[in-house]
């Protein structure tokens, strides 16, 4: 068939939609199998490149679940996977499973860090996992067969395993309560936390994604998200086979090159309605559009009924300004769906009721500090966005540090609890112990119930910055140094270090683009003052070379780690020579 003739999965086929209401993972591939939708990828420029009918992925997995019992593969052995967007990675995910193995998605080399920090991020996980074997693409053979050889696994390219005998087996009987894969959460780096999610929990959550977001028979996903990521595998991977949807991919490198062809793809893609997104990637194209005209000659996202927003703060001014970029292609501020969620509990807490859009609370510092404001001052707010109501068999408790609940609108640690609560991080009891408590999940992070249920978020709990018994968050410093010119979504870092006195200060690590010492010293200036009036105190700010804040996997800053790379020489911020 060549490339003109490909015809892309339909968004309507004669199956009956089930909202993932099936006993393990490989009944649901089974079920959608027997309709006509799948996955489809898309070229850099989002032409269709290949079409992936349920039907070709689940022949394509039962294969590759013969050739890994054929290599001596047994139930509840790891199968390591770097999950490239492709037809090699999804039938090698579902192979393992149908082999009764735990498949573990493992990242991509990105374009920040070099190949010596990818071998040691992909040996740490590979360590953490102890997988039989690990399979990659060949574009990475050297980098992803030296950390396989440092860690004692196989290492296999994707088309060599292809070419395998797949002689006929009985594959192993499924159950609810076996573990289906092991996922690694965006930050798991040098202390990996892999984790471990049941037939029983994965199911539960999809279905909670078809009944939150009401899919309709005619839906269509389109997805740029990477699938090592939980909101790129779960949420656009494995929802979509659960819950029956075609979906169309790009891949996320062809994303970070030219973003608006996410855009594009949703635009001319008829029937395109399901899209989800990070805060940043709602940004830079918004950004990306300003200085073009003729917005809707070129983008058509009238249909797009569903335009999800997570995995990191959401924030309300972003929001707002790509509705102003795409109103007139047709975007409704309805669409937006914002969520919560994390890995310990499969992917999704909560959903926004579809439809609602973003709603945002103005909370007054003085709630979210936890000190009386010095009443000769004005009081500061800070937007909150609504995040939604708790998924299908989902409860939420906002616990204070005595452990005991709070009343709504009180801030505090988020509790959830649920049939997809993970069943616990691979090999590491203590760790599990730590955040499982008598089948409640501490999430880790700060937020409040308002008295209809609506979950707000208030940031991470280890990232908190308190200063003199007063609590700083540090997205509202972050926020706040993005206001003066020049500066994106990601370009600073704020943390607290202690001075030479022994007190604890806010510090803030701020890309620069500025090459003129007295303009780099004028910036800095700038950023104090600016951070001054935040917090109420003088603080460390450093100028750092551009692209020299760490990321996680799944493109998230990393404070954590900027932290501990500015404390120990790594990251060297620019010298500025004041004037004698």
């Amino acid at each position: 068939m060549t490339d003109a003739a490909l015809q892309p999965t339909p968004n309507i086929c004669a199956l009956e939609r089930r909202f993932s209401d099936f006993a393990t993972f490989g009944e649901a591939l089974d079920y959608a199998a027997t309709g006509s939708r799948g996955l489809n990828f898309h070229d850099p420029r989002g032409n269709l490149a290949r079409v992936y009918p349920y039907s070709e992925l689940r022949d394509d997995a039962l294969g590759m679940a013969r050739r890994l019992i054929a290599r001596g593969i047994a139930p509840g052995d790891r199968i390591a996977l770097v999950a490239e967007t492709g037809i090699d990675f999804a039938a090698m995910f579902c192979g393992a499973i149908y082999a009764g193995a735990w498949p573990v998605p493992l990242p991509l080399p990105t374009s920040f860090g070099g190949k010596d920090n990818y071998i040691d991020q992909l040996s740490v996980q590979l360590g953490s996992s102890d997988p039989a074997m690990l399979l990659y693409p060949a574009e990475i053979a050297e980098m992803a067969g030296a950390a396989a050889a440092r860690k004692g696994c196989a290492g296999v390219t994707y088309e060599d395993f292809r070419a395998g005998e797949a002689p006929d087996c009985v594959l192993p009987e499924q159950k609810p309560d076996d573990i289906c894969y092991l996922q690694y959460s965006s930050g798991s780096t040098r202390f990996p936390h892999g984790v471990a999610v049941t037939h029983e929990a994965l199911l539960n959550n999809l279905a909670g994604h078809g009944i939150g977001m009401k899919l309709e028979p005619e839906d269509r996903c389109v997805s740029w998200l990477p699938w090592y990521h939980d909101m790129g595998l779960v949420g656009c991977l494995l929802s979509p086979i659960a819950n029956q949807v075609s979906t169309d991919y790009l891949k996320t490198e062809d994303f970070a090159r030219r973003p608006l062809a996410w855009l594009d793809l949703i635009s001319r893609n008829p029937g395109t309605t399901l899209s989800y997104s990070p805060t940043f990637g709602y940004d830079i194209c918004a950004r990306r559009i300003s200085s073009q005209s003729h917005v809707s000659e070129r983008f058509d996202l009238s249909r797009w009924r569903i335009a999800g927003n997570g995995a990191d703060m959401i924030r309300p001014d972003v929001m707002q300004g790509f509705v102003n970029a795409f109103a007139e292609a047709g975007f409704k501020a309805s669409a937006f769906l914002p969520s919560y969620g994390l890995a310990e509990a499969t992917l999704a807490v909560t959903i926004m009721p579809p439809g609602e859009g973003i709603r945002v609370e103005l909370v007054e510092e003085e709630r979210l500090s936890g000190i009386r404001r010095d009443l000769s001052r004005p009081a500061r707010y800070r937007a909150l966005v609504n995040c939604g109501k708790p998924v299908k068999d989902m409860a939420i408790e906002i616990r204070g540090e005595n452990g005991k609940p709070k009343a709504h609108h009180q801030i505090g640690k988020v509790w959830c609890k649920g049939p997809s609560v993970m069943h616990s991080y691979f090999r590491d009891p203590e760790a599990t112990d730590e955040c499982l408590v008598d089948g409640w999940l501490d999430t880790g992070d700060m937020g409040y119930l308002d008295k209809d249920g609506y979950l707000f978020i208030v940031g991470r709990a280890k990232d908190m910055i308190i200063i003199n018994g007063k609590n700083h968050w540090p997205q509202d410093i972050e926020w706040a140094v993005e206001q003066l010119p020049g500066f994106n979504h990601g370009d600073i870092a704020a943390f607290s270090v202690e001075t030479e006195n022994g007190e604890e200060a806010p510090a803030v690590l701020v890309h620069c683009r500025v090459s003129d010492p007295d303009k780099r010293i004028e910036l800095r200036d700038q950023i104090r003052d600016k951070v001054r009036s935040i917090t109420g105190m003088n603080c460390v700010v450093e100028l750092v070379p551009p692209r020299t804040l760490p990321r996680t996997s799944s493109g998230k800053l990393s404070r954590a780690k900027a932290k501990k790379l500015y404390l120990s020489g790594e990251i060297e911020p620019y010298k500025l020579l004041e004037a004698a």
